[in-house]
């Protein structure tokens, strides 16, 4: 059965949709980044509105953003209301997470109604429920459902997507990204790493049930591989497996954009400058995903860094983070770098309200379903971020 989409029904384009974007949690931490971002940035003639649960920090929050911004009240398990709003909305954005334990409903009323929906989840395994339960209902709709809006996994999705067009189209492709950072990441993403540690089991047979139900390019191949920790001779830097979905994700733009090449390979690493570091940090992931298999561990952990807080202002401004892809194919080497400020909640928020308008305002690919990033905006996106200040550089 073919995944084409039936365009036709793109219902999302409808100019009788009341708003262009509503944004799920602004009253939380990275939620309120977010909504600071677009008053600040979104045209003035932008429809749109931030939507929860709780009206009293709703009211707080449109109040200290000053801005002609609709409220809309909804519980995340509340069909009904999610619903209304996904039918009255061009896009929805969301950073409520955990996704796996609050995500769903949302995704479900989105791609019923043929609204677009991003969300900042780094959870392979809700991505992969999502698409086994509503992939098919967007291909029908028209709705594209945009996972991993920030840090996770804007930057490594497109950096690889910017990387992947200095290459021959039609030769194997080998790329490796390189994260490095100086920053803390959110409450809820080391929430939602918790947990898919804790379900490891879980996430597998998900991801195996996609495999055999989704459809896969002919003539070509995409994936992810792993490796062992090394020094890498182009970088200099030793080199730790990172286990997080962007590889994942990374595979499945190669997997559906030609210009990846016929074979597309594509491995994730962070960097470090010396070896005692790799070391530490890899008895570090090894202790998490050890401490998240105890339940009352695993919630201590959760208790210490909290969802909806953060890092002050200044704290932020001195956080950084660089991802460096190197490119091979047919004997060419390119060396590219995607970098920018803050990863866990200024550049996270920046990218989410980039996406979002990107969605709502510009000319985009024809895509409908679960796509990622670079596959729904490719070129327009990345020009966004580019003019928002995140640098795309070829070295």
């Amino acid at each position: 059965m073919s995944d084409a989409p039936d365009l036709a029904r793109d219902s999302s384009r409808e100019p009788s949709r009341e708003l262009d974007l509503v944004l799920f949690g602004a009253t939380g931490f990275t939620g309120g980044l977010t909504a600071d971002y677009l008053a600040a940035h979104a045209p003035a003639d932008l429809r749109w509105a931030i939507a929860g649960r709780n009206a009293d920090k709703l009211d707080a929050v449109r109040r200290r953003l000053g801005a002609d911004v609709e409220v809309l009240v909804a519980d995340s398990t509340d069909a009904a209301a999610l619903a209304d709003i996904a039918r009255r909305a061009r896009v929805v954005a969301t950073t409520i997470g955990p996704y796996l334990d609050h995500g769903g409903p949302l995704v479900a009323a989105c791609a019923e109604a043929g609204t677009d929906y991003l969300d900042l989840t780094g959870e392979p395994e809700f991505v992969d429920r999502m698409f086994l339960e509503h992939h098919r209902t967007a291909l029908r709709t028209g709705a594209r459902l945009v996972h991993a809006c920030g840090f996770d996994s804007v930057p490594h999705d497109l950096g690889a997507y910017y990387t992947v067009q200095q290459l021959p189209s039609d030769e194997p492709i080998t790329l490796r990204g390189v994260v490095r950072s100086g920053g803390t990441f959110s409450g809820g993403t080391f929430h939602s790493a918790l947990n898919q540690f804790a379900r490891a089991k879980e996430m597998r047979k998900t991801y195996a049930a996609r495999r055999r139900a989704e459809v896969r390019p002919e003539g070509r191949s995409s994936r992810s591989v792993g490796g062992k920790p090394h020094r890498d001779p182009v970088l200099g830097y030793w080199l730790l497996p990172l286990p997080t979905i962007d590889p994942i994700v990374v595979a499945r733009s190669g997997a559906a954009l030609e210009a990846y090449g016929p074979r597309f390979r594509y491995s994730h690493w962070a960097g470090t400058k010396t070896l005692r570091y790799a070391a530490a940090g890899a008895l570090g992931v090894g202790a998490l995903t050890v401490a998240a298999q105890v339940g009352p561990l695993r919630e201590l952990l959760k208790d210490k860094v909290p969802v909806g807080s953060g890092p002050d202002e200044s704290k932020r401004e001195r956080s950084w983070f660089t991802v460096d892809f190197v490119g091979e194919a047919a004997g060419t080497t390119v060396h590219t770098r995607v970098s920018g400020g803050d990863p866990g909640y200024t550049e996270t928020a920046k990218m989410l309200s980039e996406a979002a308008l990107c969605l709502a305002l510009d000319d985009n690919p024809a895509t409908a379903g679960q796509v990622t990033p670079a596959e729904a905006m490719g070129d327009a996106l990345v020009a966004r971020l580019q003019a928002a200040g995140m640098r795309f550089e070829t070295l």
